[in-house]
């Protein structure tokens, strides 16, 4: 019924809004207006683009995204722009619905997941996919981007909208994303090299599925208290078996998240001894983190030490 309210409230506001304003299209000074929804997108879209884009980020610093809703005025900038990156239909499931409202022929849309195998979001028969604010992720894993090798095809599918969005720049984006690219190869060598000597293979994690895929690069084992909704409540029984299996595996480290409460990380820090530490999913910023300079890259470096500090590595 929300969901129905929002469609309604978006065709009023918007359809019209469109037939009168999109005619000011896609650049302001020579720049391709970009609006992405997470602070990844955000991130690769800059570095692709340089100064020859003006990227915005949909989810305001500090704004947990699994449960983000679109507002009329968050319509009306991706109405204006002329590219809108998501990161996939999982992660953000009411972008089907909102461009249905929008004029298609002046905004280029881009899924930045496009050629990205999805991973299911993890075993939690005892648990629900849904969280309170209705987003169904249909049993896969949305976090694409925590394996380097899927960042590095999200910026190649950026890249790609951009030389055909703006064709005399063309070689332009495409040398910025070469570049990075590279850098992106080195710091997956970097952390297939850094994790592949520790002590244990296997990190407990004190909020919702969110690093399967990081797992899953570097074969490394993953448990998380609940499941893959940010909104989500561990059930008794799952952390009772969790603190269970800390003790017996005698696990130093339990890991807790950006922008979400560590409350049940802490109830497992206080039950088993293991010493809280934080693994950075970068769904989002703080809005000090993002004034300060935080990149992707610096935060997957920042993952790499912590990880490497949780998993006992030499």
């Amino acid at each position: 019924m929300k969901y129905l309210r929002w469609c309604v409230v978006m065709l009023f506001l918007i359809l019209p809004l469109g037939a009168c304003t999109q005619k000011e299209p896609a650049t302001e000074k020579g720049k391709v207006q970009v609006v992405t929804t997470l602070f990844p997108l955000y991130d690769f879209a800059r570095v692709v683009g340089g100064d020859r884009v003006e990227v915005s980020l949909l989810v305001p610093p500090g704004v947990e995204p699994h449960s983000f809703e679109p507002k009329p005025e968050d319509m009306v900038r991706i109405n204006r722009a002329g590219m809108f990156v998501y990161t996939n239909p999982y992660m953000e499931p009411w972008v089907a619905g909102l461009l249905k409202g929008i004029d298609r022929r002046l905004l280029t849309v881009v899924d930045a997941s496009r050629g990205i195998t999805f991973l299911p979001a993890g075993d939690h028969d005892d648990e629900h996919d849904v969280n309170e604010g209705g987003h169904h992720h249909a049993g896969m894993d949305p976090h694409v981007w925590l394996s380097i090798s899927n960042a590095r095809k999200m910026v190649e599918n950026i890249a790609a909208a951009l030389e055909v969005k703006d064709p005399p720049n063309a070689g332009f984006y495409r040398k910025n994303a070469a570049a990075y690219d590279q850098k992106l190869a080195e710091l997956d060598r970097k952390f297939q090299e850094g994790l592949a000597n520790c002590g244990t293979r296997q990190f407990f994690h004190g909020g919702h599925y969110a690093f399967g895929y990081l797992a899953d690069r570097y074969g490394l084992q993953y448990v998380s208290a609940y499941a893959i909704s940010a909104d989500a409540e561990p059930r008794p029984r799952k952390l009772t078996a969790m603190i269970d299996q800390i003790r017996r595996s005698g696990t130093k480290y339990i890991f807790y998240e950006e922008l979400i409460s560590p409350r049940v990380a802490e109830t497992i820090s206080r039950e088993t001894g293991a010493t809280l530490l934080k693994l950075n999913g970068i769904h989002n910023l703080s809005r000090d983190e993002l004034h300060g300079g935080a990149t992707y890259f610096s935060l997957m470096e920042q993952n790499l030490a912590d990880l490497r500090t949780g998993l006992q590595c030499r």
